[in-house]
């Protein structure tokens, strides 16, 4: 057994020290929905772990900004969904799709509406397949790695 740094304080359980956490467990429908609102139309949507910290938790999807109207210490912590997937794509766009060239169907809406329907799921499966097995979050000490585990996929 490794000896423990005497200078290390460890979390208590349900602490207000993020240190407390080991994982986050986030459902990997959330991740790609968070990431499509924000590449698709800039939604500002998050993966919030909100406190108290324990050594297990979950992070759920949350629009709409990070400030908090209460003096609640601590505030929950955002992850931004860019840093819960390796190598995040392009997010496919209509214009994208409507200037590949295709003989007559460029001209025919259906078939690039669908066209691009394809190119969207593509995306979100690329995005399913490529979730990070760990992620830093910030607290007051400095940067804590944690472990993610992926729910749903």
């Amino acid at each position: 057994m490794a000896d423990r740094d005497p200078d290390r304080t460890e979390p208590s359980r349900d602490s207000d020290d993020p240190r407390a956490i080991r994982t986050v467990a986030v459902t990997v429908d959330d991740v790609v929905a968070a990431l499509e609102a924000n590449r698709s139309a800039d939604r500002g949507a998050v993966l919030r772990i909100t406190p108290p910290f324990s050594g297990r938790m979950r992070a759920r999807i949350h629009a709409g900004g990070t400030a908090y109207d209460t003096d609640t210490d601590p505030e929950p912590i955002h992850l931004d969904p860019e840093r819960l997937v390796d190598e995040v794509p392009d997010y496919p766009t209509a214009d994208e799709t409507r200037s590949m060239p295709d003989d007559e169907a460029a001209a025919d809406i259906d078939t690039r509406r669908q066209r691009h329907t394809e190119r969207v799921e593509a995306w979100r499966e690329t995005v399913r397949g490529r979730l990070a097995e760990t992620v830093d979050i910030g607290t007051p000490a400095g940067d804590h790695t944690v472990r993610l585990i992926a729910l749903g996929e």
